[in-house]
């Protein structure tokens, strides 16, 4: 069962990459009409892979975290389709292996900081009690 869904994953990557090639190779005056057959292809065969590696529990909380997030849910599609092509998946993620895929990637990541400097003495609500006499 494994080796078929490998098969698959491995048929729609060749498609992908079939589509991408034919669009760099013509030169028509319908390059945006490609582009978007281009687009819809390639998100059919993401769709295709991700169906196939996703139990449908991860699979809707990934798409609660594209309602959010969008970025961030177009990486963890990104790392869970790699893991399907090198072979590393060997059943479907389940959402709690989706949680910690999640987690590896945040501590991975960043986290943007805000800091706010307040310069004291510039205008301090205290003097407006002066100008009241």
């Amino acid at each position: 069962m494994e080796d078929a869904d490998l098969e698959q994953i491995r048929k729609a990557r060749l498609e992908q990459l079939k589509a991408q090639s034919a669009a760099r190779g013509s030169s028509g005056g319908s390059g945006s009409s490609q582009e978007q057959a281009q687009r819809q292809t390639t998100a059919e065969a993401r769709k295709s892979i991700l169906n196939q590696i996703l139990e449908p529990e991860a699979a809707d909380r990934l798409g609660r975290i594209r309602l959010v997030k969008e970025q961030r849910a177009t990486d963890i599609e990104n790392r869970l389709i790699m893991l399907a092509q090198t072979g590393q998946l060997r059943q479907k993620v389940t959402e709690s292996q989706l949680k910690e895929l999640l987690n590896a990637m945040a501590d991975n990541k960043e986290e943007e900081k805000i800091v706010v400097n307040r310069r004291k003495g510039w205008q301090d609500d205290d003097d407006d009690d002066l100008l009241d006499l």
